[in-house]
Order: C-alpha cells, then sequence, then structure tokens
C-alpha cells in the first residue's frame, strides 16, 4: 500500500537542531509544510553532500514555510558530533533527527532490515500531516534538492488551487491545466 495521501503515524524522536537538542514528533509537522529527507547514516561520504544541498537551499524551504527535517538511523548524539565535525553538515540550520530504534524507517517505509539503515527517501508533508509526494532510491544515488522544491511548490499550488493540476516540468509561475473532458487526447 502506498504512502501517499496517508496520515503521518505517531512518533517520538530526538534531534540535533541549532546547538540543542530538541523533541520531534508527528505534531512537530503539523501547521506547516515539512520535507523529511532519509539518509543511511552519519559519517559517511555522500550524505554530506546532500545535508550540504538542503543547507544551500535552506533559505527557499524558509520561504516557503517549510521546515526540513534529515534522518538518520544514527541517535540525536551522533548528529551533534557530525555537525560540529563535518564542514558540509555544520551548514545545516534544520533539525537532524536520530532514529536509532528505527520507528521512523519502518513507519515511512524506508528501512533496509539487513543493514539497519534506511533508503535514500524524500517525502513532503502538508500542514495536515499528510504525505503528498514521497521518492525512495537507492544509496548510491544522491538526491537533488532542487527538485525537492519544484515538488513542494506544485504540491503547495494544488492544494491551494482545487482542480489544477501541474504538467510535467511545471515551476512555479508557469501554467497548470485545469482537467476536462474537451482536454481528453488533446494534449
Amino acid at each position: 500500500m502506498s504512502l501517499i495521501n496517508t496520515q503521518v503515524q505517531p512518533f517520538k524522536a530526538k534531534a540535533f537542531h541549532n546547538g540543542q537538542f530538541i523533541d520531534v514528533t508527528e505534531a512537530s509537522l503539523k501547521g506547516k509544510w515539512s520535507v523529511v529527507i532519509f539518509m543511511p547514516a552519519a559519517f559517511t561520504f555522500n550524505c554530506p553532500t546532500e545535508v550540504e544541498d538542503a543547507a544551500d537551499n535552506y533559505a527557499e524551504f524558509q520561504k516557503a514555510n517549510t521546515e526540513v527535517y534529515i534522518v538518520t538511523t544514527d541517535t540525536h548524539f551522533s548528529h551533534k558530533v557530525w555537525h560540529e565535525t563535518s564542514p558540509a553538515v555544520g551548514k545545516a540550520k534544520f533539525p537532524l533527527v536520530g532514529d536509532p530504534t528505527h520507528q521512523l524507517t519502518r513507519a515511512f517505509d524506508v528501512h533496509i532490515d539487513a543493514d539497519g539503515l534506511a533508503y535514500r527517501g524524500t517525502f513532503v508533508i502538508n500542514p495536515d500531516g499528510v504525505i503528498k509526494t514521497l521518492e525512495i532510491h537507492s544509496n548510491e544515488i544522491a538526491r537533488d534538492v532542487k527538485e525537492t522544491l519544484r515538488k513542494l511548490k506544485a504540491a503547495q499550488y494544488t492544494a491551494s488551487h482545487p482542480g489544477e493540476v501541474c504538467p510535467a516540468k511545471w515551476n512555479e509561475g508557469a501554467k497548470t491545466i485545469a482537467p476536462s473532458l474537451e482536454l481528453v487526447g488533446k494534449i
């Protein structure tokens, strides 16, 4: 069963965020848009490049009233040290969430049982805590957060414009489509 249009399940996790340890729950994801980005593990070679990409684009997420959460199966203590020792991860101003119990990786269906790690999963969640987009892929392929931003803005647009859809390669400000019987077979 797909997680699309389902409610984020209850959870509680610890995160390192701006020099402090904080609790993150499903309630943290409500009231504004959220992007949850799962990575296999801290202190690896590819994951810091993704954290840095998210950090370099964080202002765009903030402008879109969206919080970013990076999740690995490490502890929040590991994330503190990772943030302090990696120049790339040190740029992060968003929560680095620890999931050592694998509650989140299992709930979001990105858990790798054999390794105790996560696949690279990206989830856009609306202010009601409902998953609107998801992408999961193999760990050797890092993501481009600009595509996540594009999907976020498309989800936000369609949420505020019922009856419209965003066509392929849609970007903010571009034309949308109002589905109708007259369009069937004409595009």
